[in-house]
């Protein structure tokens, strides 16, 4: 099936998270929305349904994310838990891991959390520092990481640290499963000014002692596991960004369409109307590239997925960002008003334009590795 057409099964998905969204809405409880959520099965839909989850793909759990940002009530640990950490451990985790793990991540009872971002090294991952040594049968993990969302609802966090190749002397990334509790595991929130309820951490490693079992995957495919993580986080991004635009528009045309002030509604005057065409159909192209992206990924496509899922995360950051401004617009200083709840998303929707890599990033990755030019950093 073309990633184009949805199929019956995708379309029914959407309605149904469509209407789990509609139930609880913008002001939703996370945590009792993530619960439902977990226990219609809407969470772990991307997890092999051997440890519970529902047998689908990236492109089924991004419908569940843009449905639920839609309805004003998106679930950021979608992101994180089943779409990064729950793909790394799916494909790459020892089968002890997958049990003890995937069943949780796919029902919500459990949720993983995942640092990579050092405040050293923010998109560059060659710079990490955070390094794992071996201790006899154990792990010694030390270092830093920053803006790790979650950690405090998590029951573990997936961290990205280096160990050393003995071959060859360098460094090179490994992602081990560090629990909440794990001795030396420190954690600060930090104070920002987004208006969401998952909170962001800076994450201290104190030569937290892991078991030989925390090592995810195998030690010499630290960076084909890493990336394998982080193209579902970039279409995952890309399905919350959609989902913003989306209620940020449909709140525009509801007011737009009533809205009186010389005879006829603001909407009939093309001032208003064609900003908010124009949004719309930005939205409609960068949820293309993302399905695109999701179907290459699912495939098992990764370099092509690469590609894409960069060029989906930069064309719905750009067009959630204009719609939200556009929005906002539309309803004048009523827009700026906590009734509406337009206002926290001008924060809010910046977030996809800068996170988890810059708009600056992905044009020097298409620059070099699809257009083929020189390398600048």
């Amino acid at each position: 099936m073309s990633p184009i057409v949805e199929t019956e099964e995708h379309k029914a998905l959407r309605a149904a998270v469509a209407a789990l969204g509609a139930r609880h809405g913008r002001n939703h409880v996370r945590e009792e929305l993530w619960s439902e959520a977990g226990k219609l099965g809407y969470l772990g839909v991307n997890l092999p349904e051997e440890y519970g989850g529902g047998g689908g793909g990236i492109a089924e759990l991004s419908i569940v994310l843009e449905e639920l940002g839609a309805a004003g009530a998106p679930l950021l640990m979608l992101i994180v838990s089943p779409a990064i950490c729950g793909t790394v451990i799916a494909r790459f985790g020892t089968e002890e891991q997958k049990r003890a793990w995937l069943p949780g991540l796919a029902d919500g009872t459990r949720t993983m959390a995942f640092g990579i971002t050092e405040p050293d090294a923010g998109s560059n991952s060659h710079r990490i520092t955070t390094t794992a040594r071996r201790d006899g049968a154990d792990w010694l993990l030390t270092g830093r990481k920053v803006f790790v969302s979650g950690v405090d609802i998590a029951d573990a966090t997936l961290i990205v640290g280096r160990t050393e190749d003995a071959r060859t002397g360098r460094l090179k990334p490994c992602l081990f499963i560090v629990p909440r509790d794990a001795p030396g595991f420190g954690r600060r929130k930090i104070d920002m000014e987004l208006a969401a309820q998952e909170k962001q951490f800076e994450l201290t490693l104190d030569d937290v002692r892991l078991p030989a079992e925390a090592l995810v995957g195998d030690e010499d495919a630290g960076l084909l596991q890493l990336f394998a993580g982080l193209n579902p986080e970039r279409i995952m991004t890309a399905a919350f960004a959609i989902g913003m635009g989306r209620y940020a528009i449909g709140k525009a045309v509801e007011y737009a369409r009533d809205r009186t002030v010389f005879k006829s509604p603001i909407g009939a005057h093309q001032a208003i109307a064609h900003p908010l065409a124009q949004a719309h159909i930005d939205l409609e192209l960068a949820r293309l590239m993302m399905q695109k992206a999701a179907h290459l990924y699912d495939a098992g496509d990764d370099v092509g997925a690469g590609e894409a899922a960069n060029m989906a995360k930069y064309a719905a950051g750009e067009a959630c960002a204009k719609a939200v401004d556009q929005a906002v617009h539309t309803l004048g200083g009523n827009g700026l008003t906590r009734e509406f709840g337009l206002a926290s998303l001008i924060t809010a929707a910046r977030v996809a334009r800068i996170a988890p890599v810059s708009r600056e990033m992905i044009l020097n990755y298409v620059s070099h590795q699809t257009l083929g030019l020189p390398k600048s950093y």
